[in-house]
């Protein structure tokens, strides 16, 4: 077992505060502002600290694998990570959007909450000379890391088609119709404001601009002894919602051509490699009940119409 002291339990515990019940107005819940200084807080830890991998949070504590491990597992192809910056992969992806987005020479990116920058690096090659991508990420200590491994990415590729912006994904710092493809990797599910991302996504999408989203969802509700039990270490779990809330927040926000996709790749192999955060889900669910039946790992493809 590999373990990274990357930060505190309290990383994870403030995530659940963006859990709040959906109503019939959709809005922030009221301690958005403090939820999203916390989760920074804990983000600037990971980065500080290097790689986790734990449950998708990535801080969470001892983990079984290493981010590599993760990310083939989930779908990137060896020459993908290969020659990747170091550190870039901290192993917090739950799927891998850049294979779903059938990104295409010329198209300009944008990736929401961009960490060290790994899905970037990973499309900047797709999109070659003529196309650009953006990351975006609230928190400074990611944003520093991420423009550090720029200069490692030149050299890997002679490309100058990445940039890294500093924002929150409900206040996205990207002009009106400038998009062509929209990803996110296991990101959206932190957002205390999930349907005022979908309207940011929607606004700065070209028409016929698209989405490919990697995201943690839940096939039905959590039951409560999980909630009760861990609702302090489940980290980007505790915020993630049902998969048709995902695709009413994605319609509400005007795209069209919605399709989600579970992926069970990611859950599995958390489980299969005994990851702790999900060894302490399997202790708190009813008997013979596993995490997949429970939580998914899904794709978000969408559409702005023209």
């Amino acid at each position: 077992m590999t373990t990274r002291d990357c930060c505190e339990a309290s990383c994870c515990s403030t995530t659940a505060s963006a859990n709040a019940a959906p109503s019939p107005e959709p809005q922030a819940p009221q301690d958005a502002d403090s939820a999203r200084d916390a989760i920074r807080d804990g983000y600037a830890k990971i980065a500080k600290g290097g790689s986790c991998g734990s449950s998708g949070g990535g801080c969470c504590g001892a983990v079984t694998f290493d981010p590599d491990q993760l990310a083939r597992a989930i779908g990137y192809a060896t020459d993908e990570l290969h020659g990747m910056p170091e550190g870039a992969n901290m192993g917090l992806s739950c799927g891998n959007p850049t294979a779903i987005a059938s990104l295409r020479p010329g198209e300009v990116v944008l990736d929401l909450g961009s960490g060290g920058g790994f899905d970037c690096f990973v499309a900047g090659p797709k999109v070659g000379e003529a196309g650009r991508v953006i990351g975006v990420d609230m928190t400074p200590d990611m944003l520093t890391k991420a423009r550090r491994n720029i200069a490692s990415y030149k050299a890997q590729t002679g490309l100058d088609n990445v940039e890294f912006r500093l924002g929150e994904i409900e206040n996205l710092p990207v002009a009106d119709a400038s998009v062509d493809v929209v990803i996110s990797n296991c990101v959206l599910n932190l957002a205390p404001d999930k349907p005022r991302v979908w309207r940011e996504i929607a606004r700065v999408l070209k028409p016929g601009g698209r989405v490919a989203v990697s995201d943690l969802a839940l096939v039905m509700p959590l039951p409560e002894s999980v909630k009760t039990d861990v609702e302090a270490l489940i980290g980007c779990i505790a915020g993630a919602v049902l998969v048709e809330e995902t695709r009413a927040q994605a319609a509400a926000a005007g795209l069209t051509e919605i399709r989600l996709t579970s992926k069970p790749q990611y859950i599995n192999a958390m489980t299969d490699w005994q990851d702790p955060l999900y060894q302490k889900i399997i202790a708190s669910l009813p008997a013979n009940a596993r995490p997949n039946d429970y939580i998914t790992s899904l794709d978000v493809e969408a559409r702005k119409p023209h």
